[in-house]
């Protein structure tokens, strides 16, 4: 296969993963707790086997460009008031415990619910778990105390969907809960647009080199057929 054409569709393919990650971020760039997500990508320098002043290894050789995983930002993000007495948001380092039919669940998104047996409950329906890992139910106002609502140190934590995460249980965070107010989205739009920007450009760059070298092929093709 031509080693050009390879290049450059590993090109187009990490960049339509890129592409994927940050449509997905910027469709909730306003989702409360929302953690946003960075493709990493080996590039051109992993071409180079060693350096040649200092001799020192750099990397394997590669033919392209290739998707290498995906990174999640979990850094705490600025709260805002909201008013609402069931909103809930974590100040500092931690996650809330969320009970699904798959196990124990972790979120920043404090955006919740009261249920109709009394109890704390996401958008999802999902019971909120309380310091002692039972779910949080609520006052006879209807409202919730936030003393009691868990939060707990997770360790490696990974997306689940539906805004929710997996990970090793550590025990209870550092971070306290403050009721009437939720944690802000972890996209930055406008920096997001830019990177959606320069990901098309490169998808359309990798493009053109896809054409560029089928046309040179197929006038070779036309010309060595044509020779006697």
């Amino acid at each position: 296969m031509e080693r050009g054409l390879y290049i450059a569709a590993s090109g187009m393919v990490a960049e339509q993963m890129r592409q994927d990650q940050i449509a997905n971020d910027l469709a909730n760039a306003s989702t409360p707790g929302y953690k946003a997500d960075r493709v990493t990508q080996r590039a051109f320098a992993e071409l180079l086997l060693s350096n040649s002043a200092t001799g020192q290894q750099i990397g394997g050789l590669t033919s392209g460009v290739a998707a290498d995983r995906m990174v999640t930002d979990t850094t705490p993000q600025p709260l805002r008031e909201t008013g609402e007495p069931l909103d809930l948001a974590i100040g500092g380092e931690g996650w809330f415990g969320i009970q699904t039919a798959q196990g124990t669940r972790y979120t920043r998104n404090g955006q919740f619910a009261a249920a109709a047996d009394g109890t704390l409950t996401d958008q999802l329906g999902n019971r909120v778990l309380g310091r002692d890992g039972q779910p949080v139910r609520l006052r006879a106002d209807g409202g919730v105390d936030a003393a009691q609502v868990g939060v707990f140190a997770v360790n490696d934590a990974s997306k689940q969907g539906e805004n929710l995460f997996t990970g090793t249980p550590a025990g209870q965070a550092a971070g306290s809960v403050r009721a009437g107010a939720l944690e802000g989205s972890g996209v930055d739009p406008a920096r997001t647009m830019v990177d959606m920007i320069a990901s098309f450009r490169a998808f359309e760059a990798g493009q053109r080199v896809v054409r560029t070298i089928d046309d040179t092929l197929q006038k070779a093709a036309n010309t060595v057929g044509s020779m006697r």
